[in-house]
């Protein structure tokens, strides 16, 4: 029984190392990206080459928006309820969020659920429930309301191509 074990562990842990070293490129209707680096800890924000140019984007390579009628540094999100559905929040683990690329302010706010919303140059980010894949910019400009960031925070009000 301890060799069977022993030989399923081996295997497991055999495979979790060959599943580490891939990587990954993704072409998309709306252009290609690149999956950020993968280091320790995945980044709650990285930078991708989108259709739109450099954007932000979360740890899995999602595009990242904000929203016009949240309130700068308010510590809250306009975005509540059945919002929350289309337009989820980006969270963060305990502790300071990982960034790799991005030049604006990170910070975080807490949710009315408690959770930890992720926020650049105090703005909440979002992701769209309609991006399947990295890259997808397909909430850019929706009802001129919605808007990918740059690096720097800045939103892109660039429409979608």
């Amino acid at each position: 029984m301890n060799t069977r074990l022993s030989t399923a562990m081996a295997a497991l842990s055999l495979s979790a190392l060959a599943l580490t070293g891939c990587g990954a490129s993704t072409s998309t209707s709306t252009g290609t990206t690149s999956a950020p680096a993968t280091s320790a800890a995945p980044a709650d924000l990285a930078t991708a080459k989108t259709s739109l140019g450099t954007t932000v984007v979360n740890g899995k390579g999602m595009s990242v928006y904000v929203f016009d009628k949240d309130v700068k540094d308010s510590g809250k999100s306009a975005c509540t309820g059945a919002c929350l559905s289309i337009w989820p929040a980006v969270t963060a683990g305990s502790g300071t969020p990982v960034v790799e690329g991005v030049t604006g302010k990170v910070g975080v706010i807490t949710t009315d659920a408690g959770t930890r919303q992720v926020t650049l140059n105090g703005m909440p980010l979002y992701l769209y429930s309609k991006d399947t894949a990295p890259g997808d910019v397909k909430g850019q400009g929706f009802n001129k309301i919605w808007w990918v960031i740059n690096p720097a925070g800045e939103k892109i009000s660039t429409p979608a191509g």
